[in-house]
């Protein structure tokens, strides 16, 4: 985790060394996050179930039309107020977001108010997980090495809902979520296969330098 001031490359806070190269770079989808990390659509039902109530409520007791249309407007007016914020809070969390898939790491650059920088190299990754929604949208939580310990205050609302131990970083509603899963899995396993095959190389090349007496002394 870092901060920055400056970005080379959209969402990384340097250039890449040579050998590793960006595979995916994308963004929340801001309607999908501010309906499920802030519930907007739960809070426009609270409030219509609110405007039935109070309506019938009013009614019953024999209040005017004026009355009625005066008591509704306030309950209309918080809706339009906290649904609006809620909205804001997705659109401008999802437009400060960049995450990025390369060869090697996942990048999250992530906060709206204070950007930040997560490395997360694909040695500190034990699995990865899918979730997709109806609208194509989905999300992609990370289970990490014991040895890496996120903050789930600082992740919110990129992590996985309800897992504090251990935390879980996640790509959250991202377009063509099934997709990206899939360009994540390849790289998870090209990262695999190279590392098996560098510590091969360096075994091979370590039996090559032991000297014959002593490979005869060790049998």
């Amino acid at each position: 985790m870092r901060e920055y001031d400056f970005e080379p490359i959209p969402g990384l806070p340097e250039r890449l060394p040579p050998g590793e190269e960006v595979l995916w770079q994308g963004s929340p989808s801001w309607k999908s996050l501010a309906r499920r990390a802030f519930h907007v659509r739960k809070v426009a039902i609270y409030f219509g179930v609110l405007a039935v109530l109070a309506v019938l409520v009013d009614a019953s007791d024999g209040l005017t039309l004026a009355s009625l249309i005066q008591g509704l407007t306030w309950i209309l007016l918080l809706a339009a107020v906290s649904v609006g914020a809620l909205s804001w809070l997705g659109w401008s969390m999802a437009r400060s977001s960049i995450y990025t898939i390369t060869n090697k790491r996942l990048v999250m650059r992530i906060g709206a108010a204070l950007p930040m920088m997560m490395n997360l190299p694909f040695k500190q990754v034990r699995s990865a997980d899918l979730r997709v929604y109806e609208d194509g949208t989905g999300d992609i939580p990370l289970l990490l090495d014991q040895s890496a310990k996120p903050s789930y205050m600082i992740f919110w609302p990129h992590v996985r809902p309800w897992h504090f131990a251990p935390v879980q970083p996640m790509l959250r509603t991202i377009p063509d979520a099934a997709k990206v899963a899939g360009i994540l899995a390849e790289a998870l396993q090209g990262y695999l296969e190279s590392e098996a095959t560098a510590r091969t190389s360096s075994s091979e090349a370590m039996d090559d330098a032991v000297p014959a007496s002593a490979t005869e002394t060790l049998s």
